[in-house]
Order: structure tokens, then sequence, then C-alpha cells
């Protein structure tokens, strides 16, 4: 069948943007596919960044055809056939359960899958070989806001939707820079902000001054890691105004007494000295929250990713709970989901601690539903969390993992602390990468390379922020011998012995299977087909079974009741951290790290476009011009950044649009770049207690002008 136009979720950030893509016409000198934005799709009502317009660019250059093999790294790969790396799984999954049982066994997954990919894997590894240990980059970026709601409102799942945007009267925007990393959402706001600038404040919680706190109504560019102290500080002026919805606090939730105990030492003049703003900005923040009539409150990852991360979120929850300002229009605590289907991932259990359905491995009763739901023994899916992304590398250097698989991510420029990353998998003896492209920084310590179809070369479905599901149709072949990943993991587990279990015909069986287990839970999607989407649309869970067409919630929590044991939301304490690595004498400096408008994570599609390429050419060092002059640093020159960890040379650009003591670099560039700036090379590896997600946004640095 010819496919001239189809549909699909931008594989970018986690807005979703709907995209129609349209075939080459016939007789065109280009192969390549267009691509606009999809009109009818009610998340993005067809706007689009640059980086979806350009997405059909990337398809078909530097990808991934056949599998490759090598015994030892020091040895170039060579092609073999699919029935050989089969083989070679199949192998060495049975050699490491003899000897090291299914503790030997990692996989660490990505955003970028499908939520069929995802829940496939969660079935194999939980489910049928008893390993917990999956993981997914997610753990970097959204696991600070899986773990903070959960402990506020009792679950995952963010309240929120797009159309809130619409109908605040203030929206605080805290560690995030929405205009670069979540574009199309940002002009929404911006046109209602010009639509309405009366109706309409704008607060920003940055560091640096970007292009969204140049459009606020107030930026507050506070010291890296005190957001948790300004939160308190809010919450304590709230109480101090008596600015509070005293009957929502009875009736919807609990712990108001013990929190209210620990408010009065963070008075307005201590935070404003902890978070270096003026008192005054702090008590205007705070005055509008208390008196705006809907409050909406959105951040990504200069929340999530902290020590302080998960208490940073759930101290944005208390000031929504204390004031009344969740569940309803224009109102809540909304997580910016960072990829595509990190949203779906979640739904399906692709963190090592989760289950499908917004389960835990910790709770027998979710365990012993998933165990009836796939047909296995009790008992037989393991009790203990696995271990997260870090754990894994730690078991690597331990030599206690005997293969690791790598699917959709690149590891090897996003995690921190690379240099210890790779010496780390240098100790393992069997590394799987399923990618789509090639060359990439994690492909140099793969020992077996599985050639992945991506989503416009397979039919599944994601989920956005707003807990949007859209079908993301396949348009065209994938190349050479690429498979789908829900595919390896079902042919893998056909040869594991499990045929049943793991006999699809499609993705719209494995969705069908996934979606059923999803019934009775908070994102419920068991109303939810391939066929439904396909002719409705996308669709907003919870959509339970028999809901019409267009039927599922925009908000979560309208009718006040939480999905807690008692049904209240907590009102949490958190004393805060700070930093982990705070600034001192020998590293006198905080780096923090972030996106460029034009580019993805780490370069393996957005370095493929010209244009984008030429948007952001190189990576530069953002350097306040007080910190230039004591260090002897021109514009435009070279400097030498060092961590405890290591050190790289960049470029700078002076600007005051960061304060001072803060330099900031972008996290694109890894050693596979023509113009490598290895920026998590330099970051450590301290984590949120709570989430187990990365401090990637400070670490203490230095640096030193080369002459």
């Amino acid at each position: 069948m010819v496919i001239s136009k189809a549909q699909a979720q931008c594989p970018y950030c986690g807005v979703g943007c709907g995209l129609e893509l349209l075939a080459p016409k016939v007789g065109s000198i280009s192969p390549q596919w267009s691509v606009r934005g999809d009109r009818s799709h009610p998340s993005s009502l067809g706007q689009v960044c640059i980086k979806g317009a350009t997405v059909a660019a990337t398809l078909d250059q530097n990808r991934l055809t056949q599998p490759l093999w090598r015994a030892q790294l020091d040895q170039p790969l060579q092609a073999i056939s699919w029935e050989q790396a089969f083989e070679l799984l199949v192998q060495r999954i049975k050699v490491v359960l003899e000897k090291w049982g299914a503790d030997g066994l990692a996989v660490y997954g990505s955003g970028q899958f499908l939520t069929e990919d995802y829940y496939l894997a969660q079935k194999l590894f939980k489910g049928y070989l008893g390993c917990n240990h999956f993981d997914a980059n997610s753990r970097l970026c959204m696991s600070s806001a899986v773990a903070g709601y959960s402990r506020s409102l009792g679950s995952d799942g963010p309240p929120c939707c797009y159309n809130d945007l619409d109908h605040a009267n203030l929206v605080l925007l805290i560690g995030t820079n929405t205009a670069d990393c979540h574009p199309v959402l940002w002009q929404r706001l911006l046109k209602r902000k010009r639509r309405d600038p009366d109706g309409l404040k704008i607060v920003v919680v940055d560091p640096r001054c970007t292009a969204t706190a140049i459009a606020a109504d107030l930026h507050l560019a506070i010291k890296p890691g005190s957001d948790l102290a300004l939160l308190h500080g809010i919450a304590h002026i709230l109480v101090q105004k008596d600015w509070l919805d005293k009957g929502f606090i009875e009736l919807a939730t609990e712990g108001y007494s013990e929190f209210s105990k620990h408010l009065p030492p963070w008075t307005p003049q201590r935070v404003a000295d902890l978070c270096g703003i003026c008192e005054a900005d702090l008590g205007k923040l705070a005055e509008l929250w208390g008196t705006s009539a809907a409050v909406l409150s959105a951040w990504s990852m200069g929340v999530n990713q902290s020590v302080d991360g998960s208490a940073t979120v759930s101290a944005i929850v208390n000031l929504h709970l204390l004031t009344g300002q969740i569940g309803r229009l224009g109102a809540g605590p909304f997580s910016l989901t960072g990829q595509p289907n990190a949203m779906g991932g979640r739904e399906a259990g692709g963190l090592s601690h989760l289950l499908p359905g917004y389960r835990a491995v910790s709770n027998e009763q979710d365990r012993a539903s998933l165990e009836r739901h796939w047909g296995l023994t009790s008992g037989a899916i393991s009790a203990q969390p696995g271990r997260h992304v870090w754990q894994q590398v730690e078991a690597m250097e331990r030599g206690e993992l005997g293969l690791w698989w790598v699917a959709a991510t690149n590891p090897l420029v996003s995690l921190p602390s690379l240099d210890r990353v790779r010496a780390a998998l240098r100790n393992c003896d069997f590394v799987v990468l399923s990618e789509a492209y090639g060359g990439t920084e994690t492909a140099e310590f793969a020992h077996l390379i599985l050639p992945a179809a991506q989503w416009s070369e397979k039919e599944g479905v994601m989920t956005n922020s707003e807990r949007r599901l859209t079908l993301c149709q396949a348009f065209r072949q994938p190349p050479g011998q690429a498979m789908a990943d829900w595919l390896i993991f079902a042919e893998l587990g056909k040869r594991l012995g499990f045929t049943a279990a793991f006999s699809y015909a499609n993705s719209s069986e494995v969705f069908d299977e996934f979606a059923a287990i999803t019934a009775g839970r908070l994102c419920d999607l068991s109303g939810i087909t391939h066929g439904l989407l396909a002719e409705f649309g996308p669709q907003q869970w919870p959509f339970p079974l028999g809901t019409a067409p267009g039927g599922g919630l925009e908000r979560l929590y309208a009718d006040g009741k939480f999905a807690t044991a008692t049904g209240k939301a907590r009102l949490l304490w958190d004393t805060p951290f700070g930093l982990g690595e705070p600034p001192c004498n020998s590293y006198p400096l905080i780096l923090t790290v972030g996106r460029y408008l034009g580019h993805w994570h780490t370069l393996t599609r957005t370095g493929l476009v010209p244009r984008l390429m030429q948007q952001h050419p190189e990576a530069l060092l953002e350097l306040n011009p007080k910190d230039a002059e004591q260090a002897g640093v021109a514009d435009g020159s070279w400097v030498q950044v060092s961590s405890r960890r290591g050190q790289i040379t960049v470029k700078v650009q002076i600007t005051a649009g960061i304060r001072p003591g803060t330099v900031f670099l972008p996290l694109h560039w890894g050693a596979a770049q023509p113009n490598p700036c290895e920026a998590n090379r330099l970051m450590h590896e301290l984590a949120c207690p709570h989430s187990k997600q990365p401090e990637l946004k400070a670490a203490a640095v230095k640096i030193l002008a080369l002459n």
C-alpha cells in the first residue's frame, strides 16, 4: 500500500505536537517527505517548532541498516545476520542467568520508545526474566516529577492540561527555559499574553536571563540550588498574609499542622538572602500567587535535576494545596516532560521501581496483579526495585553485570561523570546497543549493535505532557534490516522459550494488551485502541473502557479526591540540602547545563540538519562580565573549564544574562562531534534521595584563560 500522507506525534520534546507528513510528489527531485503542523491535533493546533519542521531531513541520513558484532572493543565491528544476533543474545542471557542470576542483566531504555516498545521490555525483563533492572533516560529527566507527584498526590500523573495556559491569571515558570525547550507551548502562552496583557502575569525563576525570562513580568534570578528555599519563603508569606483556601486545606489535604510548624524561620529576608534576590521581588511573587484567581506552575529540568528535586516538586504542589489551586480551570502544578514519550514510559512502568499501569515493584498487590495478567506464577516478579541507571554503572564497575543493553539513547553524552562511565563500560563484557543512527558516542563501547526502526517506520503510541495519546503511523519502510524495538523484544522472548506470551501479529495487539492492564488505575486508558486513535484522533487519559471519543478528563482531582489511602493530598516539609556540590575556593563557579532551541539532546538527529547546525554551530560558555574580568577572559576567547571529574576546552560568550558566579553550557556536543564539548564530563552523579535523579544542573567548576 502506497501512503501519501500520515499523522504522528513529533519525536522531539514532550509537548507532543501533531505532525502531518506528506510523501514526495511524483517526479520530485527530492525524495524527502515534507512536514507541517497538524491543525487537527488538540495539543498543538497546527503549530510546530524548527526541530519538528525539519525532522524529515534526519530520516535517511547516517542510518544503521544491519546488525554489527565484535567480541572485543579493540576489534572492528563486522556485519552479521539477525539470526546470528539473536543467537548471541540468547546465548549470553543464558550464560548470565546461570552465572549471576537475573541481577546480571540490565537495560537502559528511552523516552524515544513508543509505548509498545516500553511495554514489551517490561513484560520480558521484569516479568519473564525476573529482572527489574530496566531503567530509562527519564531517570535523568522526569523521575523527580514522578516522585514528587507520588509523594504529594498519591500517584504520578500531571493534573493539568495545555488549555489551562489560556485561563491562568498567573503562570509561574520555575526551572524551565520554556521558550527554547518547549517552544510551541511558549508561543501559545505569548499569544495569550498579547491577547490579555492585564489578565495574565508571567513569573520566571531561573539563574539565566533566557528568552523566557526576557518576556516575563517578573524574573527572579535565584542562585542555583535555592529553589526549595524560595518556595518555603512563598509558603511563609501565604500563611502570614492568610492567603489560604482554608476550606480546601481542611477537606482535601492532610499534614497542615505539622507543615506550618516549619515555616516561621523562613522569613522573607532570610529567603531573599539565601536566593540572592531582593525581598521585594519575593513578596511580589507571593502576593501574585495569593491574590490570583487561577495559578498555573510549570517546571522542567531546572527543578528535577537536583538533589532537592522531588522535595522541590512537592514544595510547588504545597503552594497549590494551600491555596486550592488544583483540579480546576487554569490552575495546577504542571510538569513539562522532556522526552516525547516519557509519559508513555511512566504509564508502561519504564523505570526500575515501576510496573505497568502506575504500579510499584515494591507493592505486593501490584506485583500479583501483573503476574495474573502475564500468566506468571506467584512470585515471578521480584519484590526488589531494580537498579536505576547510575546503580547499573556502579554494578559494571564492580564486574557484576554480564549484559548491559542500551536502547534509543546515548548515555555516553547524557550521563554525568562521563570518564567514570567510560571506565565502567570497559569492564562489561557484553554491551548491546539498539540504535537508529551510526557513530554515536555509545557505539564506541558496544559489542553488539542492533539497527532499530524509528518512529516513522513503526506504528505505535506516544503520550505527551498533558496525558494525551497520539497514534504515530508508520509512513516509510525501515532502512535495510532495521527492526522495531518491540519486535526485537518479542522475537527474543520467543527464542528464550516464551513463545505464547510474545507472539503478536502487530503493534496494535501489543497496545491492546497493555491498555487492558491499566483498567481501574489512575492512568486508565483501557478504552483506547489504535483504531480509535486513527479514527478520532488523540485522546487524553483517564479513558476507561466505554468512554466516548473526546471523553477523557482534561484535569485530574477536580473532585478534591486524591490517589492516597485517605483520599487527601499531603502537605510535605523537606529541609533543603542546597547544592550537592557547592562552590569553594578551588572551584568557585557553578556550571549549569541545558538545551539550545534548535538542538535535541545529543545531536544524533539535529546534528544532521544543516539549517539547525547553522543556527547553533558550536557550544559556547556563557559567562557574566564580572566573572570574565576576574578571570582575565575576553569574549570569543577560549578557556579551560575544570571540575573534580575532568576538564574541557570551550569558547566564551560574555553576557549579563547569567548571574555572577554561574556559568552555562549546552549539553548537546559529545566526543564524537567535530567540535566536542562534553559538558556532562564535568557534572557529578549525586542525586535526589527520593527519585535518584542526578543533579545535572549544577557542579562546581573553575575556568582558566587559554592564550
